[in-house]
């Protein structure tokens, strides 16, 4: 399949303003400019705009049906504080509608997981938005663990008489189970290199926890508060993690602190109302200042606190409020893609990629931009 006469924003490389761009098998082939392009059939584009497909870097798609109560609010096991183990792909619901929703807004990759109810929530996975069956559209699972501080673990608990009910004591259960799994991870290492040495007691929750004590599995910490924000740095540090910030409300705040930690942030949701204490200083200009001190951030839509099909709008907002309007799509394509650890598959138009492209009328930054087509894995799925 060929696309021709597009103008192509490949996010890794300069626009191409009047090219080409091949895919087979799912999988880009070949783009640049039309006087490079092969003879032969193709379908005519006559001047759209072709974008790679639009990454959500934490939402919760899937976990929370829409429409429903109970029987559809699968994101929080909030019976317990401290589950690893679970994982987000034997939840997910992929024939929720809000996967087409997705689909029309040119969001064709999600990471997707439990909510913040729990100091450690669970697996978050990386899907495409186009399938019937998870297993076929998984990108990467698991792709981090789920953390949480602040307000969410507090108000889950504390009319059970039950830790953590404090911000001190969420801190504490999540250094209680990094220090467990460490010690779990020593001691499987001893058994393996002397036969003497008994091996631990398997346990699921540990066994969970040890690639990210490892740094092989991200941790994202969910965080609003500055102090908060600080908390999850510290435990970061300590336990010499992979982290992510994810929200980061107050990271304006602390900016420049943030970027000399060199940890990235998932900001977001951009827009919506302060309805809880720890949003307070919720400002637009939020993604746009951190990226002003250096962090290296991606946008998200907390889906369903804002709707999926709204992640470019979000960027529309950033961009508005002083992010650049490059950095603004990088936030939601390339950078996102990055900071999920999935960018050898997606997050831009290159070679080798999966052909993931969303084909506007105009820059996805604009209101009355129109989306035209969008193609996961070389199939048009809207």
């Amino acid at each position: 399949m060929i696309l021709k006469h597009a103008h192509l924003h490949p996010m890794d490389a300069p626009d191409i303003p009047d090219g080409y761009l091949a895919f087979e098998n799912g999988v880009i082939t070949a783009l640049g400019e039309m006087s490079q392009c092969p003879e032969g059939a193709g379908e005519e584009l006559g001047g759209a705009h072709v974008y790679p497909g639009f990454v959500d870097a934490h939402c919760h798609l899937g976990m929370f049906g829409d429409g429903l109560g109970f029987e559809g609010d699968d994101g929080n096991e909030s019976t317990d504080p401290v589950t690893p183990h679970l994982r987000a792909i034997d939840s997910v619901d992929v024939l929720d509608r809000c996967f087409q929703e997705a689909r029309a807004g040119g969001v064709t990759t999600v990471l997707t997981g439990p909510g913040s109810a729990n100091a450690i929530g669970g697996q978050f996975a990386a899907l495409k938005t186009a399938g019937r069956w998870v297993d076929e559209m998984i990108v990467k699972a698991p792709v981090a663990m789920k953390f949480a501080l602040g307000e969410n673990p507090k108000w889950t608990y504390k009319d059970r008489d039950e830790a953590p009910v404090t911000r001190m004591a969420t801190a504490a259960l999540i250094r209680e189970q990094l220090s467990k799994a460490r010690e779990y991870l020593r001691k499987q290492r001893k058994a393996e290199e002397d036969e003497d040495a008994e091996p631990p007691e398997f346990d699921a929750k540990l066994e969970a926890l040890v690639p990210v004590v490892e740094g092989e599995l991200p941790a994202h910490f969910h965080a609003h508060k500055a102090s908060d924000i600080a908390t999850a740095v510290r435990i970061i540090r300590e336990f010499g993690l992979d982290g992510v910030i994810v929200h980061c409300t107050e990271g304006h705040l602390i900016a420049p602190l943030l970027a000399q930690e060199g940890i990235p942030a998932i900001t977001g949701p951009i827009f919506g109302d302060r309805s809880k204490p720890e949003l307070r200083e919720q400002i637009l200009e939020n993604t746009a200042l951190l990226r002003k001190a250096g962090v290296e951030t991606a946008i998200c839509t907390d889906h369903p606190e804002n709707p999926i099909q709204y992640l470019p709008f979000e960027a529309a907002l950033a961009a508005k409020a002083g992010l650049d309007r490059e950095d603004a799509l990088q936030s939601i394509t390339l950078r996102a893609a990055k900071i999920a650890g999935i960018a050898d598959r997606v997050g831009s138009l290159t070679v080798g990629k999966d052909a993931d492209l969303v084909v506007c009328d105009g820059s996805p930054l604009e209101l009355n931009c129109g989306i035209q087509a969008v193609y996961i894995n070389g199939q048009r799925v809207h």
